[in-house]
């Protein structure tokens, strides 16, 4: 420390004691801006190197508190309990209603600052994953539908992705108007980032043309940027032409300050700077890539092993200035005093919101309406829906997803207080319900427990013990025993067993296994948390995640011999917790005897699909059909497409209710199923919305945002980030079901838009829709551009779309703006993006991306 940095510190220390005098940076009425200079003059090289930390330590001396820049609100509050959770994002693109996804986005940062300022009340401190930056919405592109984690983003269109991700940052930062922020939001993965998961962290990505990267890639940055303000950017893992996109100076400084006019802060993706030196090997070392990194212009590190904490070296060393330091320092200090995270909460207009807020009746309604507009309807055979809800018939509900309420939930989730699963919500609707699971998500064997052949001491089955601290400590405060497989969540604030809280606390599993025959047995045990499996002393399995999933041990066991099993549990701070354990025979999923349950039953509504277990960011699963969180094809499990074919062969009406973040190849189902209802993955209310549907109390009105291609076949390499042949916009072959494509119980009809000129380019786009059916409903207008001279362009390209709702035999008169903005694609001769006044245009309207749903307009 320099005697003028002690100096300051002094200076500091004194002017504090002074209640009528205050320092520049404590003064709530100057800016931001200048409160950040003040500051950063008086904090010392390693002080600013540790505020550049995604946890940045309290500097108790300047009363800088500790602060997180690391929280999460993808579809609601997440990593924590007693939240509401709303559809996941790709579900929620398929309402096509940015306002609705706009008073999502509000409501979550109101449960966002209510949690945060109760807490602080109640004389708590600030947490990790609960704070007021929140990196959220993932506006990356979802190109290939492989990808695990484009359940998180706004589906394959850029327009769509740039609207609904200007109405997320809007619904989370506040109005322009408020004196702070309510929250700060997040632009990511920034750029040309969607996959795979397994390669993201060593990927060069060097086969994106100039069209792709501007027209495909970065159009939804840039809106986010300049027209919603969005307050952060992530640059993502991966290499883009040699250079990691956390030290790429052309994306971050070139692209993203000097044209796009960015002013505020970038954060890494975690352990992307480290991957700077120890992945990507562009850089010898960590203070190398520190340097690197901070040069090309990431304020915050977010990470593991910081690489920023070698900044002071990297200054001393001569490889960055002080001054460059600074620079990032003052940007982020202006974001936390924009948050007024630095001053008296009675400044911060956002501190009353009251805790009751939270997981609201208000908010579960608000869950539900998205849940409602963002099911679509693909298929509706002979209109075998809306299923009556006042008949008398015996209807089956058969399916792995029919009552799995973490699928429910998505990823990047909170934990409801409630959650509606499509059983629950079937069950409110129609009495008459047979309820048989069939088969697993994936797996095509069943297992029959044993626990009558297991013991605890001398009671049958399985003990558990619990305690109330997370290192099982002392006596326990509950035992149970357990002679059938187990389920425990503290989803809804239940607790593993009575007496248990529903944080902090650990438990235990044991039993003595006593085979009466020899062979292999199965050991499931899936889990939220820190958990372990031990047989005979020895581990099996180890599994530290803050998402359920799941282990398999298969076991040789000999007749006459014993076996000691143990699972030991351990909450985790700041996850939910949730476990499962099973133990038995591993039999073969029989069709047959499924049929044989069916008989009388004409009717099945089969709720399959995957699960957030199977796909999503970089996970340990590694089976057919998936690997790592991506998907190795888009096929329905192989278990599940052979349940449907014997539902088939045995002459039952089959409802198709698939739940999935992304699309599955639906080609066999679609010609062996009388209805297919897309439900995503649909929120805590999903259950609900889903039965609204099916039993025609709401009629459907999601319209898809991504293609739902035949087969894997279709797609070109996921390695590749070629557009050709992705998407609708370049797609030339035959799609099971187009981008833009849903159905409804009623009929629309469109009459021919037509044109009214304003200047030379755009004016307003004018059309006559009408509902010619017999119940009310919802359609969504949706308008497409082709640049006719560019053959290399797209296909055609969506750039403006509006919902409108009609009662039955009501027409209204849609009115939707276009300008040059609207016809802005790739230009090759002056390699931008604009307006060619040279070239000739089509605009189509339409009701999908479908030729044969559009009418084009003349210009």
């Amino acid at each position: 420390m320099t005697l003028k940095h002690i100096l300051l510190g002094v200076v500091c220390l004194c002017a504090a004691s002074v209640s009528a005098q205050k320092l520049p940076y404590q003064d709530p009425s100057l800016s931001a801006h200048q409160r950040a200079v003040d500051l950063c003059g008086r904090l010392t090289l390693e002080e600013k190197a540790s505020l550049m930390l995604d946890e940045s330590p309290a500097i108790p001396r300047l009363g800088i508190k500790k602060f997180y820049w690391w929280s999460e609100a993808l579809h609601g509050v997440a990593n924590l309990g007693g939240v509401t959770v709303f559809p996941e994002p790709v579900a929620m693109a398929s309402s096509f209603n940015p306002d609705l996804l706009y008073r999502v986005f509000s409501a979550t940062s109101d449960e966002m600052r209510a949690q945060y300022h109760h807490r602080l009340a109640m004389g708590g401190d600030v947490e990790k994953f609960h704070s007021l930056s929140v990196w959220t919405p993932n506006v990356n592109i979802f190109r290939d539908p492989r990808w695990g984690r484009g359940q998180e983003t706004y589906g394959e269109d850029p327009w769509l992705t740039s609207v609904m991700g200007c109405a997320v940052v809007r619904g989370l930062q506040g109005p322009d108007s408020a004196r702070y922020r309510k929250l700060w939001a997040c632009a990511k993965h920034y750029a040309v980032h969607s996959g795979p998961e397994s390669t993201r962290h060593t990927a060069n990505i060097n086969d994106v043309s100039p069209r792709d990267l501007w027209e495909t890639y970065l159009p939804a940055f840039k809106s986010l940027v300049q027209d919603a303000d969005v307050r952060e950017v992530m640059c993502a893992y991966q290499s883009v032409d040699d250079e990691p996109c956390c030290s790429n100076n052309r994306l971050l400084q070139q692209i993203l300050r000097d044209e796009w006019g960015f002013k505020h802060i970038v954060v890494s993706d975690c352990g992307a700077v480290s991957d700077i030196w120890s992945s990507h090997k562009v850089s010898s070392d960590a203070t190398h890539a520190s340097a690197r990194a901070t040069l090309a212009g990431t304020d915050v590190e977010c990470g593991y092993n910081y690489a920023y904490k070698s900044l002071p070296d990297a200054v001393r060393r001569g490889l960055i200035s002080e001054k460059e330091v600074d620079k990032h320092v003052i940007r982020l200090l202006e974001g936390r005093f924009d948050l007024g995270e630095m001053d008296d909460q009675k400044l911060v207009s956002w501190s009353r919101i009251p805790f009751s807020v939270v997981s609201s009746k208000q908010h579960a309604q608000l869950s539900l309406d998205m849940a409602r507009q963002s099911l679509v309807l693909l298929k509706n055979s002979g209109n075998i829906l809306p299923l009556d809800p006042k008949s008398h018939e015996r209807i089956a509900v058969i399916g792995p997803n029919a009552d799995n309420r973490p699928m429910m939930w998505g990823n990047y989730n909170g934990t409801p207080t409630h959650t509606i699963d499509i059983l629950d919500g079937l069950r409110s609707h129609y009495k008459n319900l047979v309820y048989i699971k069939g088969c697993d998500l994936t797996a095509d064997k069943v297992i029959d427990p044993l626990f009558t052949q297991c013991r605890a001491g001398k009671t049958t089955g399985l003990k558990g013990e619990f305690w109330n601290n997370t290192e099982r400590e002392g006596k326990a405060v509950s035992t149970q025993y357990y002679t059938q497989p187990i389920a425990v969540t503290t989803a809804g604030m239940h607790n593993f067993a009575p007496g248990v809280k529903v944080q902090d606390f650990s438990a235990r599993y044991s039993t003595t296994f006593y085979p009466k025959q020899s062979g292999e047995v199965a050991l499931d045990v899936e889990g939220c948390g820190h958990f372990e499996v031990y047989v005979n002393g020895e581990r099996k399995q180890q599994m530290h995640t803050w998402r359920t999933m799941p282990t398999h041990t298969v076991l040789k066991v000999e007749a006459g011999k014993s076996y000691d099993i143990r699972v030991d549990f351990n909450y985790v701070k700041t996850w939910n917790a949730d476990l499962k354990i099973n133990f038995g025979i591993e039999k073969p999923v029989d069709y047959t005897a499924t049929i044989k349950q069916l008989k009388g039953i004409d009717k099945v509504i089969y709720v399959g699909g995957i699960s957030p277990a199977l796909e999503g960011e970089e996970m340990p699963v590694h089976i057919e059909g998936f690997t790592g969180g991506d998907r190795t094809n888009i096929e329905l499990p192989k278990v599940q497409r052979g349940l449907i074919a014997a539902l088939h062969d045995a002459g039952k009406q089959i409802i198709m209710v698939n739940c999935s973040g992304a699309a599955i190849a639906l080609a066999p189902e679609a010609d062996r199923c009388q209805a297919i209802l897309q439900a995503w993955y649909p929120g805590q209310e999903g259950g609900t919305a889903v039965a609204d549907v099916l039993f025609g109390k709401v009629n459907p009105s999601g319209k898809l945002p991504v293609t739902f291609y035949r087969s894997t076949s279709q797609l070109p390499p996921f390695e590749s980030y070629d557009m050709k042949d992705r998407t609708y916009r370049y797609f030339k072959g035959d799609a099971l079901y187009p981008f833009g494509y849903g159905l409804s119980y009623t009929q629309f009809r469109l009459g021919q838009p037509r044109l009214e000129k304003s200047g030379k380019i755009g004016g307003k786009l004018i059309v006559d829709v009408e509902n010619t059916g017999q119940r009310d409903g919802g359609e969504t207008v949706q308008v497409y551009v082709r640049d006719n001279d560019d053959t290399d362009g797209p296909i055609k390209s969506l750039r403006a779309f509006q919902r409108v709702s009609l009662k039955a035999g009501e027409k209204k008169t849609v009115v939707i703006p276009l300008n040059e903005r609207t016809f802005e694609l790739w230009d090759a001769a002056t390699n931008t993006m604009r307006w060619n006044p040279e070239h000739h245009y089509s605009i189509y309207c339409g009701t999908s991306s479908m030729e044969k749903d559009l009418k084009q307009v003349a210009m």
